[in-house]
């Protein structure tokens, strides 16, 4: 058996740590060196962002009474000795539920009202507005007052049909998705639309994220969980009761929200819960065994999922095994199994993307660097030579030599109007693509779409004009891949003009490759196709739904294409640096020879003694060299790496 999930976590929390402290180092040892420009400051900022603020987010995703809440319990909870999620029979989260830390924020259960879905303003949007959230201070000390104030997430209350259909709960062509009405004709809601738990337990701390969602109305009625949240799961996983199986309300969860493209299926894991159901002590333990396995074969079969990926579980079991350290019940309850896999699947992959993106970064800011030190060795090595030349020479000859210097610095004071030029039609282009990309561009892009769902009514030809859409948005990003190859070509003509007039090693790095944004779209196209087919046109036929929609769809596209201008904006400033880095080592070339001249000038031993030093700063390149590599060595190859990911019980990230 594997490390499980909270082993593994933990693993992956000390990596980060000590990334960090090791990223800190070089930063710090560059800074000493005068190594650090714009673009090198920023990469390594993105890099310990990225390390520092990388989240893991597990969705749990399931139909009324499926264990759900109880396998949180069960996998992160134990510790507390009790249950933490509320978890008693009948329905129980009944608002999706996020737990997560936050340092800057006190622990605490946050609690946004259903009356919000009134309004059209996104989930997003609310996340923002601290005022319209009720807040309940929790004591992290005192387990009985946690689980006291979680119960609030089950809170319902009872309004009239017109309020249930105003808030998305009742559709009137939708009958076998309506709660059932009491005799007063009143139906039962969630009292509140989303909840936000802040708690530094060790794995939230460390960047963990779970979404524990309600059932198929409460999902159904909330585009934004449907078509960000959960799409942006590291993982999902499905939880089945095993004394059922697939029921038709887990079908169509599974059909309508999970499995909308091949490449999702590959980030699901389908656990079968409750399998004590099926410990029958009238039943031998291979009848027992043989009706399990065959629940998970009937299972992965409907789902269309293989069978390793089905795995079966009690998690009451579980949870109970774990707070009286019962090993053998624990075993039987198949958690470890599910905890290998969450481990395996999840933070294997999680951490080999996370660590070939920062092998990326860490490359890129290596050779960097490496230019500026390159730069530094040729100026010395120009100079050495230019000093040689002085040797046994008489006292015109030096000072000829001094006006010659002096010459070449006019001449490079009056180039640097040029590169300003130069510069400015760069900052323009740059500009275009970034108006391409901005937030009012992707406005109108989207106005048409928008309009059509906006009319009342079935809104036939919707689907037509959203693939128009999606067409119009890679197009846009085609036309800024485009003008990033326009930028270089000019870079690099004038590069090459810089490099024959004054001896630069200029080189434009190639533009940042949009190709996975273009993905991006695809994967949030095919999330919300899903309401744009018959099964959904009723729903669609409410203005309110498909407005939020429309804003939930908003939400994501603007996450791309700021993702899309950020990296071309970082490959700008590289190039940008690059021409800074070696102006500025040029102007102290000639800082450096000018004072050279003077010294010899004033004294004989003046050019031994710059010889001797320009030697030294050649050995100090080669020391700054090794020390560059090492750091950035150390950065690529820290300690916690992730077990390879076997193919048994395996999620994709």
């Amino acid at each position: 058996m594997g490390p499980s999930f909270n082993e593994q976590f933990d693993q992956h929390g000390v990596w980060r740590r000590e990334f960090a402290q090791q990223l800190k180092r070089l930063a710090d040892w560059m800074a000493t060196h005068d190594l650090m420009d714009a673009a090198v400051q920023e990469r390594l900022q993105r890099l310990e962002d990225q390390v520092r603020s990388d989240k893991v987010m597990v969705a749990f995703v399931a139909e009324f009474s499926r264990g759900k809440s109880e396998l949180i319990n069960a996998i992160f909870f134990a510790d507390y000795g009790r249950r933490i999620m509320p978890a008693s029979a009948g329905r129980t989260t009944m608002c999706p539920t996020e737990l997560g830390y936050d340092a800057n924020v006190a622990p605490s259960l946050r609690l946004l009202p259903i009356e919000t879905r009134l309004q059209m303003q996104s989930l997003a949007e609310w996340r923002v507005k601290a005022d319209r959230w009720h807040e309940i201070p929790l004591d992290v000390g005192n387990a009985d007052q946690i689980a006291k104030a979680l119960e609030k997430v089950a809170e319902v209350r009872k309004v009239s049909l017109d309020n249930a259909r105003a808030l998305g709960f009742w559709h009137d062509d939708l009958t076998d998705e309506n709660p059932v009405p009491d005799a007063q004709g009143m139906v039962e809601v969630p009292m509140w639309r989303h909840a936000i738990i802040n708690i530094p337990h060790p794995l939230l701390k460390q960047g963990l994220v779970i979404l524990d969602t309600p059932g198929l109305n409460a999902v159904g009625a909330e585009p934004e969980l449907t078509v960000n949240l959960i799409p942006q799961a590291h993982a999902v996983v499905f939880i089945l009761s095993a004394d059922t199986g697939v029921t038709r309300s887990d079908l169509s969860i599974w059909r309508e929200h999970l499995a909308i493209s091949p490449e999702s299926v590959e980030a699901r894991l389908v656990v079968l819960n409750k399998i004590d159901t099926l410990w029958d002590t009238l039943n031998t333990a291979e009848q027992v065994q043989s009706q399990m396995e065959r629940q998970c074969a009937t299972s992965a079969e409907m789902l269309g999922v293989s069978l390793d990926r089905v795995v079966p579980v009690s998690a009451q079991k579980g949870l109970v095994a774990k707070i009286t350290a019962d090993d053998v019940l624990l075993e039987t309850s198949g958690l470890p199994a599910l905890e290998e896999a969450l481990a395996k699947g999840i933070m294997g992959r999680r951490q080999s993307i996370l660590r070939a993106a920062v092998a990326t970064g860490v490359a890129t800011l290596r050779t960097e660097t490496s230019r500026v030190i390159n730069i530094r060795r040729r100026d010395l090595d120009d100079q050495m030579a230019e000093l040689r030349s002085l040797r046994g020479k008489n006292a015109s000859v030096i000072e000829s030599m001094r006006h010659r210097i002096e010459q070449e610095q006019r001449e490079f004071d009056l180039s640097t109007a040029k590169i300003q030029a130069v510069r400015a039609v760069h900052l323009k282009l740059l500009r275009d693509v970034f108006q391409q990309l901005g937030a009012k561009a992707l406005k109108a892009e989207l106005a048409e779409l928008a309009q059509t769902l906006q009319q009342k009514g079935l809104k036939l030809g919707v689907k037509k004009i959203y693939v128009q859409t999606f067409d119009k948005l890679r197009g846009t990003l085609d036309k800024a891949q485009a003008s990033g190859t326009e930028i270089q070509a000019m870079l690099s003509g004038t590069f090459r003009q810089l490099n024959a007039e004054f001896g630069f090693s200029l080189q434009v790095p190639t533009p940042p490759q949009l190709e996975h944004f273009a993905q991006d779209l695809h994967q949030i196209e095919q999330s919300h196709l899903q309401y744009l087919g018959m099964g959904n046109a009723l729903k669609l036929a409410q203005p309110e739904f498909a407005e939020r929609l429309v804003r939930a769809l908003a939400m994501r596209l603007r996450t791309v294409y700021e993702s899309a201008a950020n990296d071309l904006e970082l490959w700008s400033k590289s190039a940008t640096a690059q021409l800074d880095a070696q102006l500025r080592e040029r102007r102290r070339s000639f800082a450096r020879r000018m004072e050279a001249v003077d010294r010899i000038q004033q004294a004989a031993s003046g050019l031994v003694e710059r010889i001797s030093e320009i030697e030294a700063g050649e050995e100090e390149l080669g020391q700054l060299e090794r020390k560059l590599h090492e750091l950035t060595s150390k950065l690529v190859a820290l300690p916690g790496a992730v077990p390879a990911v076997t193919e048994a019980h395996s999620v994709s990230a």
